[in-house]
């Protein structure tokens, strides 16, 4: 048999054995099982909100709260910041970025799948050395043009658990991405309720200091006509400028909150302004589905969840240092001790042949790194489950919160009917001469602290709703998680998000 004929047959024969290999390949680790996690039957709060009020729990079959979640509150300038937010917050365009660098690490591991080429040519000019007997140094150049390959068929599936690693990883970034989105979705809306409570506040206090600057002018004529004293005059000047200075005050508060709505929708807090406007908005009815489904509504849970099965892919590439590493390598071109002659085909030179590799001592090394990996993911089991434990958690605190909310909206709303009546009857005693002008300033003391109650417990009532909103999951689902192939394909260019 010609020599080449012999070559390519051993060519073949080692071919055909790393098909097999490959293909009768196991994957060494534990099958992926998903963490139990405790669920309740039913929100306990559910069967204790049914009060009177401006709040209620929607039907079962409302899903409005889909998608762009804060439209349920029909604010047109809040939906205009919301969207703003979801192109400019540098937080979500960071959270995208790291998304696509880990659909990259995928694509990174599924090369380990090929043959690696490589070429080196090079001249190298050398002298022999005079020392083994020879009367003069030979000097010769030598012209190489090699070209290698080298190729580690996935004997023990530590490369598929590489790339199921890195797209379990992928997955979890995806929903890292949709949880700072919604974080930040939340965050705005709540600091824009917050704003617009300084708004309400304002109001209550410009109407309060031009009521107060009008019984100021009362008493100063009223002590010009010597009905009433200076005692009062005072008093009710003490009253104004105490009433306009807490007036004036709540500018900083608003301040911060325009800022801060400025960074979280990408914009420049020197160049962002809101109009003020009165808070009229109630809260929505928000659908909060069974508690199960709490599970794939939360991004922050799913990423969890897909950190666990990462985990778990972890033990398995760990377990498979314990097994031989197989490589099969060829390398072939052109070697010549002549320029002329480099590129003929008497030049030819090559090599191929198949090598083992394996660890015989390493005291201890493997087994301790699969150990730390197993307590790795014992730890991603418990970071899920109290991910899981927080949730519920969140959904109960705001149940509770617009439940009581709704009754101490409406106890508030009779206070302040009783403040206004009590003040009426201080002011027709005082005018009457019957009591001093001191239980007149005592009430509409009283009267202010109560309508401010009740705005703040109105912008408790409607941050409430959004956080509520937040730990339902804003209407997102695990199923938007792209799949492993999708997550494998080259992203379109400019593509940040998906």
């Amino acid at each position: 048999m010609p020599r080449e004929q012999t070559i390519a047959s051993r060519l073949a024969t080692i071919a055909a054995m790393a098909v097999v290999a490959f293909s009768a390949s196991c994957t060494i680790g534990p099958k992926y099982v998903k963490p139990s996690a405790p669920v309740p039957p039913a929100y306990k709060e559910v069967g204790a909100s049914n009060v009177s009020g401006d709040w209620k729990l929607a039907r079962p079959s409302d899903d409005a709260a889909r998608g762009r979640w804060w439209e349920r509150f029909n604010d047109p300038r809040l939906n205009q910041l919301e969207e703003k937010l979801n192109i400019s917050n540098q937080n979500i365009v960071a959270a995208a970025a790291n998304v696509q660098a880990a659909r990259a690490m995928i694509r990174e591991a599924r090369a380990q799948y090929f043959p690696s080429l490589t070429v080196n040519p090079g001249i190298a000019n050398s002298r022999l050395s005079t020392g083994f007997g020879k009367p003069l140094g030979i000097v010769y150049s030598a012209y190489s043009l090699p070209f290698d390959a080298t190729w580690e068929p996935d004997l023990w599936g530590r490369i598929r658990k590489t790339v199921q690693s890195n797209t379990l990883a992928a997955q979890a970034s995806v929903a890292d991405l949709e949880n700072v989105r919604l974080s930040a979705q939340s965050e705005l809306a709540a600091d824009y309720y917050e704003l617009r409570s300084q708004d309400a506040l304002k109001q209550l206090l410009d109407s309060t200091v031009s009521a107060y600057q009008e019984a100021l002018e009362l008493s100063r004529d009223l002590s010009k006509a010597g009905i009433g004293n200076d005692e009062a005059v005072a008093q009710d000047e003490t009253q104004l400028k105490a009433t306009e200075a807490q007036d004036t005050d709540l500018g900083v508060l608003r301040a911060q909150y325009e800022h801060a709505i400025a960074l979280l929708s990408g914009q420049t807090a020197s160049e962002f302004a809101l109009p003020a406007e009165v808070l009229k908005t109630s809260p929505p009815p928000i659908p909060l589905g069974v508690p199960s489904e709490l599970l794939e509504r939360r991004p922050d849970i799913a990423a969890a969840e897909r950190a666990v099965a990462q985990a778990n892919a972890q033990i398995g590439i760990a377990k498979t240092a314990f097994f031989p590493a197989v490589t099969l390598s060829a390398s072939a071109g052109l070697q010549s001790l002549s320029i002329a002659k480099w590129l003929e085909w008497p030049s030819r030179m090559w090599s191929v042949g198949p090598t083992l590799a394996q660890t015989i001592f390493e005291g201890g090394l493997r087994k301790a790194t699969v150990q730390q990996f197993q307590a790795t993911y014992d730890q991603t089991v418990a970071n899920y489950r109290e991910t899981v434990l927080t949730a519920f958690q969140q959904v109960e605190d705001n149940l509770a919160a617009l439940r009581i909310l709704a009754q101490v909206i409406e106890q508030q709303d009779s206070a302040i009917e009783s403040a206004g009546r009590s003040l009426e009857e201080a002011e027709v005693r005082y005018k009457a001469g019957i009591d001093p002008y001191l239980n007149v300033i005592a009430a509409q003391t009283t009267l202010l602290n109560s309508q401010q109650t009740a705005v703040n417990f109105r912008t408790q009532q409607m941050v409430a709703s959004v956080q509520l909103i937040k730990a339902l999951g804003g209407g997102w689902e695990a199923s938007q998680i792209p799949s492993p192939q999708d997550l494998g394909k080259r992203p379109p260019s400019g593509d940040s998000a998906h």
